[in-house]
């Protein structure tokens, strides 16, 4: 979950799951999260739909854990 301020600057983010949040100091976060948003179409029960979280790295860790194909990764030397 993703706060803003008055001038629509990101100040804070919550886990959607737990609960743990992080807020900006001097505008960076010393943490990063998993933010998702998902349009849902046509041929779903949530047609019509916009749904958006965030996963602090511990979650999505467990997230992922439970999967039965693991998350395809590939490293990088820079950003």
């Amino acid at each position: 979950m993703r706060i803003f301020d008055k001038d629509h600057k990101l100040v804070k983010i919550v886990c959607n799951q737990c609960g743990s949040a992080e807020s900006a100091a001097g505008g960076l976060f010393k943490r990063d999260f998993l933010s998702v948003e998902k349009e849902w179409g046509y041929f779903s029960n949530k047609d019509m739909q916009t749904h958006q979280f965030d996963l602090c790295e511990q979650c999505y860790d467990r997230l992922i854990g439970g999967f039965c194909y693991p998350v395809e990764t590939e490293e990088r030397n820079e950003f």
